[in-house]
Parts: structure tokens; sequence; C-alpha cells
């Protein structure tokens, strides 16, 4: 049972719900500073995050086995490999699902959670089929994990105003931008099966290129957020230090050498994800007492 456990957290990819629990805890501060604090509330993010991400990451598994079976890259993950069974997997997805929906009911009596759960967890599932439908599918993942920030907000206060819109916009390029990078090694096989991205369309170089236009948007979101939502020092010294931070990413993710896409990928984002929420916490604090 502890080895299942270990090969369902693994399959998953656990680690990387650094990439989108960060930007929601954010939008929380932020909506807290307008709205009262409940531990409840607090309960449903965490949960919703979990469920959502577990439920679209085997989902995803699920949908490409036999495409990572054929890909060296990839052929080691848990269904190819043998180490879970398909029938577990899908059980696994339900529950995650079903959890996913009973965790919104945390957010009564704001209806909004529960009524947009299945259009979100529809949404999210959807992006397993991007790559057989669409060249722009990584900003299908993009445009999944920036609800992560705007469906907070809607919990937490039942409506949107333009701070959580200018935080998603930012998930949304960076994440973009970053498996767009990602992607740049699977040119050749994606090709060879007819599997749609940026890279294998326009190639390497024209996808770093686009890579980067994609981090500038990014930044220029954190800034409008940054005056929007009137914060600080603190935060706007966050953004510079992303920029740098993303500028870094790309001159170690060459067309020529893509040795270095899985440090660009995890480490460097990992930082940008935290670094972001720790600053913007830090700034809501300093300007709190004053």
């Amino acid at each position: 049972m502890p080895g299942t456990i270990t090969h369902f957290l693994e399959m998953i990819r656990i680690s990387h719900t650094v990439f989108a629990l960060p930007f929601a805890l954010l939008s929380a501060v932020l909506a807290w500073r307008e709205t009262p604090f409940r531990g409840r509330d607090l309960l449903g993010i965490l949960l919703c995050m979990l469920f959502a991400r577990s439920a679209a990451m085997a989902f995803n598994r699920l949908v490409d086995h036999r495409i990572d079976a054929a890909n060296p890259r990839t052929a080691g993950r848990h269904l190819p490999a043998g180490l879970l069974s398909r029938p577990a997997v899908i059980l696994f997805t339900v529950l995650c699902c079903l959890g996913f929906i009973s965790s919104t009911l945390l957010f009564l009596p704001n209806p909004w959670p529960m009524i947009l759960a299945v259009p979100v967890l529809l949404f999210l599932l959807g992006y397993s089929f991007a790559k057989r439908l669409t060249t722009w599918c990584h900003y299908w993942l993009s445009a999944a994990l920036m609800l992560s920030p705007i469906a907070t907000w809607i919990a937490l206060t039942g409506g949107v105003t333009l701070t959580p819109v200018l935080l998603a916009g930012a998930v949304f390029f960076w994440v973009g931008g970053f498996d767009i990078l990602y992607a740049c090694q699977d040119v050749a096989f994606d090709r060879e099966q007819r599997l749609h991205s940026i890279p294998a369309r326009w190639g390497v170089a024209r996808a770093l290129q686009l890579a980067w236009i994609s981090h500038v948007g990014t930044v220029l979101c954190l800034l409008g957020l940054w005056h929007a939502a009137e914060l600080g020092p603190v935060f706007l010294c966050g953004t510079f230090l992303v920029a740098l931070l993303l500028a870094y990413e790309h001159w170690i993710v060459r067309p020529d050498d893509l040795t270095r896409v899985n440090r660009a990928f995890f480490h460097v984002n990992a930082v940008i994800s935290i670094g972001l929420f720790v600053v913007g916490v830090v700034d809501v604090l300093l300007m709190r007492g004053q």
C-alpha cells in the first residue's frame, strides 16, 4: 500500500503543485484584505486545488497512455511501465473529481464555487486532448492554471475584479512560456506522431522567441497587479527579481542546447511561484502595518 500511494503521488507529480497553489493562496491573501477570513475557506482552497490538479494529471496520464509508451522520454511513466493499472487510475480520477466538487461546499453560503465546479473541471480535463487539436495547446494548459487565482477570488468574494484578472494574466503568460520551453524536447516525436505544439510547427528557435514574448507579458501583468492592487515596494522588487529569473531561464535554454530545460522548468519556476507568494504576503503585512 505505501508503494502504491507513492506511485500515485509520483504519477500526479505532487511536487509540481508549487506551480499553481502559491498563486491561489496569493489571490486569497489579497482578497482577505476586503473580506473576512474563514478557516473553512482556506481548507476549501487547499482541497479544491489538490483534487482538481490530481484529477487533471491522472486523466492526462490515461489519455496519453499510448503516446507516453511510444516516447522514450516518457516510457518509464507509471501506466506504460505497468506500475499502476488503468482501472486503478480511472478510479483515482473519479474519486478526485468527486472530491473537488464536494470541497466547493465549504465555501457556502457562496454558491458560485459549486455552480462552476463541473464546467471548471471539464475545462481542466479537456487540456488532455489539446495536443491533438491545436498548435496553441500550451496556452490551454496556462488557461487551466490561471483559473486558480480567479476561482479563489470568486470563492471568497463572490465576484471578480481587476486584481485577480491581472494575477491570472501573469500565470497565463508564465505557464504558456515555460510549457513551450518544455515542449522543445519533443519536437521530433511530436512531428512523427502528428501531435500539435508550437516547437513542432515552427521549430525550436521560433518557439523560444514566442516563449520570451510570453514571459514579457508575465512581467507586464505583475507590474499591472502591483499598481491595481496598491501593493508596495517589496512586491515591486519581487517583480524585478522574477524578470531576472525569467531572463536566466531563457539564457540557459538555447536552440542548440536543450540539456538544461528541466532545470529551467522546475527549479527556476518553483522559485518564481513560491517567491511571488512570499513577497506578496510580506508586502500585504507591511502595508497593513503602516
